[in-house]
């Protein structure tokens, strides 16, 4: 008995020392959120809502309507909205803010970042135990507001906010992107605009577009400025084509696949239209819609969600009225490499919550996220651009399909005979952008997350905007130039320290040396495995000397 007793308490010692080492070491994973059997009415809850809009006063104040309708229902929470123009600068303070645990309750965000949040430990919420509470969850019997039930939120949207299998994030709006048309121009050229547009088409009127006349104005628009064809978001023109070309970007637990043979013709490709001035970028030339509405453009690609901006009788314009020029915009799917298979990227803000100490406060958040998802929230804001409701249950009600079909056309504009009201809430345009997305979703995609993922994609973005920059100062993009390029954007978004789920010896080398507690530890371990090596040993001498003795 005092035998086994002795070892008995070798081993519990031994696995005493072993445990917290186990958990230093182990991979930082979120727990699941344990939905309350209640939420306390009579208790106070104030919550931070961080949100992004552009220069559109509509969508600002459709966040605080929502604000105030959601408070009525519930009068027990408050909710503070922080507003930003820009989804960087979200991403940054919610960074800096982990390390204070100041984090805000509810964000819109993109999964690229959030797989970023998630390094932290516990740091966001995951949701999947939430949205399926009998109780609480999507439509749930204690949710006070018509909520949309877990099968009227489109899968498509709702699979974006997945990572590693779990649901950290749902879809607020949805857009994609959209190529804007010239269409006046392009059948000036010559040229019939397809119901979808090949890359080939693109360059070619492209090129035909750069021709001048004896007083080196530019024909097809007889001005002295003519970038025919300018991409918003170049990440996402890397991105797709690689799609369409049916080439690496990055694999699924997190590989970059980005550097290529495919991405140096593209970028090959790219050289030879910037040489001849066919083909600019934003951050190269500025919006997109500021040189198509000027007759300066052809062909602008950019958000669906940017509709409003585009064309002569654009709600949003950001040019002088006597820079603009008249003409007919046609909204059609990006460029493509096979129109009978068309790609496009599917993108659009996500919203998460963060996890606080009071699961109460985390309950209030849930509800106020739900209600951002409730009709009258997803109509308003998808009527203020070219978005689309996530829900079923608002893409199908009487009230959206009426504004689908209540298109101010060209004709009606160019007639004059339009109300600044009616033009600003039904612009053909914009509702022509948001058919686009309806009628393509299941032709959407969207890259794998990953903690490193949007540097990849800042990194996509950053090798067409380097070719052009060096295009345009002479430089030749060979070989040397791209394989240069190569190494100075991985070295400039750290790509090498991406770290892919399940490569080992990558993980390993990220650990970094041992902690000075660790290797105390080690040390204990080591010091009982040498005492029960000697106490055995001598137990044996003492057996063996028994023996001899008998």
């Amino acid at each position: 008995m005092k035998k086994n007793f002795k070892t008995f308490l070798c081993v519990t010692v031994l696995a005493a020392l072993m445990l917290p080492l186990c958990a230093w070491h182990g991979a930082k994973t979120s727990k699941a959120f344990e939905v309350p059997e209640s939420f306390d009415e009579s208790k106070s809850y104030e919550i931070t809502f961080w949100a992004k809009n552009d220069t559109n006063v509509n969508q600002t104040r459709i966040y605080q309507q929502a604000i105030q309708d959601f408070q009525q229902v519930y009068p027990n929470i408050t909710v503070n909205m922080r507003l930003y123009t820009d989804y960087g600068r979200i991403y940054n303070d919610v960074i800096t803010n982990i390390a204070t645990q100041t984090t805000p309750n509810v964000c819109i965000t993109y999964p690229d970042h959030i797989a970023t949040y998630l390094s932290g430990e516990n740091v966001v919420v995951p949701l999947d135990d939430l949205m399926r509470d009998k109780k609480f969850g999507f439509s749930g019997s204690e949710v006070k507001f018509d909520a949309p039930s877990y099968d009227e939120v489109v899968p498509e949207f709702l699979n974006e906010g997945k990572i590693n299998g779990i649901q950290y994030a749902v879809p607020y709006m949805r857009s994609t992107e959209a190529l804007y048309i010239n269409k006046t121009f392009v059948e000036k050229l010559g040229y019939t605009v397809p119901d979808v547009v090949t890359w080939d088409f693109i360059w070619e009127v492209s090129e035909e577009a750069m021709k001048k006349d004896a007083s080196g104005n530019f024909e097809i628009n007889g001005q002295k400025v003519m970038i025919p064809f300018i991409y918003k978001s170049t990440d996402n023109m890397m991105i797709q084509l690689l799609k369409q070309k049916e080439a690496g970007y990055s694999s699924e637990n997190g590989e970059v696949l980005l550097f290529n043979n495919t991405t140096k013709e593209i970028l090959q490709t790219v050289a030879s239209h910037v040489k001849t001035g066919a083909f600019s970028t934003f951050k190269i030339s500025s919006y997109p819609a500021n040189f198509l509405n000027a007759g300066q453009c052809i062909f602008a690609v950019d958000s669906t969600a940017g509709a409003t901006w585009m064309g002569t009788y654009a709600p949003l314009l950001d040019i002088a009225a006597d820079q603009l020029v008249e003409f007919e915009t046609v909204v059609r799917p990006i460029p493509q490499e096979n129109p009978e298979d068309p790609v496009m990227i599917s993108q659009g803000p996500s919203v998460c919550i963060f996890n606080k100490k009071d699961t109460g406060e985390v309950l209030a958040s849930w509800l106020f996220v739900q209600y951002l998802l409730s009709n009258k929230v997803q109509i308003a804001y998808a009527e203020t651009e070219g978005y689309v409701p996530v829900t079923k249950k608002a893409q199908g009600s009487e009230e959206y399909q009426t504004y689908l079909d209540s298109a101010v056309t060209h004709e009606m504009l160019l007639a004059g005979n339009v109300s600044d009201d009616d033009r600003n809430k039904h612009y053909y345009v914009k509702i022509d952008a948001s058919k686009l997305l309806l009628a393509h979703t299941e032709d959407t995609f969207v890259t794998p997350v990953f903690n490193g993922s949007a540097s990849l994609r800042d990194a996509a973005g950053q090798l067409i905007e380097e070719t052009a920059k060096g295009t345009r100062r002479k430089k030749t993009v060979d070989d040397a130039f791209i394989e240069k390029l190569y190494s100075d954007v991985t070295s400039l978004y750290r790509l090498d320290q991406i770290v892919p789920v399940g490569e080992t010896k990558d993980m390993k080398k990220d650990l970094g040396p041992l902690p000075r507690p660790a290797k105390i530890l080690l040390t204990c371990i080591a010091v009982v495995w040498v005492g029960l090596g000697i106490w055995n040993g001598a137990i044996w001498l003492k057996k063996k000397k028994a023996a001899s003795l008998n």
